[in-house]
């Protein structure tokens, strides 16, 4: 069975999955990036994938590119040279990250007819538009959870570092609860409100969210959404089989 590696290498963690024939997703595994090189060795060496492609928005992983380029038959790196199923409309395109086109790609897959936002939640916050007509647009970057809490915690001399999770009012009762309703409330209201303007702006549309903090808001918000955790990863394979013919 012919098999597909996907690798998302991303600022605070390392995700893999594996796609079998028509596009079954086999299994997904994250990795500490200390440990990733030697987990992803250990899965070529178990699995003997086909094809490969590697994604990352860090610096310094030249030992692992070179591993996948000479154990993998098919590789692709995603970067300005890859090739697209959509059009890059962004202004910059050398400093686009590979995860967002990667996101929008994976939206277009699920909803090629649709205007659609993706609200990527992680480190960041990635709000990517893809017009229906195949044009990614570009979106805004706004801070993620952990550094929103963390920033308030090291930009202050008193503001203790908080938890998400705990009591989540409007209106706080003491500094930790308000620091919560601040920052949780407050992400939950950005998201809505970009939801907001962009369905106002655009028919047919569609919002999809994802990110490794999106279950923890995915009940939180207003709007009705589709949530895949999967999205970034289901993009990339869609990508590489787009480079790669022989493994359509």
């Amino acid at each position: 069975m012919a098999i597909n590696l996907c690798i998302d290498w991303g600022n605070s963690r390392v995700k893999t999955a594996l796609f079998g024939p028509n596009d079954t997703l086999l299994e997904t595994q994250h990795f500490d990036e200390a440990q990733a090189h030697q987990a992803l060795q250990e899965l070529i060496e178990k699995h003997q994938p086909q094809a490969a492609i590697f994604c990352s928005v860090v610096n310094g992983t030249e030992q692992t590119e070179q591993m996948l380029r000479e154990q993998v038959q098919y590789y692709v790196k995603l970067d300005d040279n890859a090739r697209l199923p959509v059009m890059n409309a962004y202004h910059s395109p050398g400093t686009l990250g590979g995860d967002r086109v990667a996101l929008v790609v994976g939206a277009y897959g699920l909803f090629p007819e649709k205007n659609n936002l993706v609200i990527s939640l992680g480190t960041c916050i990635t709000y990517n538009f893809l017009h229906k007509n195949k044009a990614f647009r570009g979106g805004a970057i706004s801070p993620g959870l952990q550094m929103r809490f963390k920033a308030m915690n090291a930009f202050t001399d008193k503001l203790p570092e908080v938890a998400p999770e705990g009591d989540l009012l409007l209106m706080g009762y003491d500094t930790e609860t308000s620091m919560r309703s601040g920052v949780v409330n407050g992400m939950a209201f950005e998201i809505d409100g970009m939801i907001d303007a962009y369905s106002a702006q655009y028919p047919d549309f569609n919002a999809v969210l994802t990110g490794g903090d999106a279950a923890f808001f995915g009940t939180k918000l207003k709007n009705k959404i589709f949530a895949d955790p999967n999205l970034l990863l289901e993009g990339l394979n869609l990508i590489l089989k787009h480079n790669v013919p022989q493994i359509r």
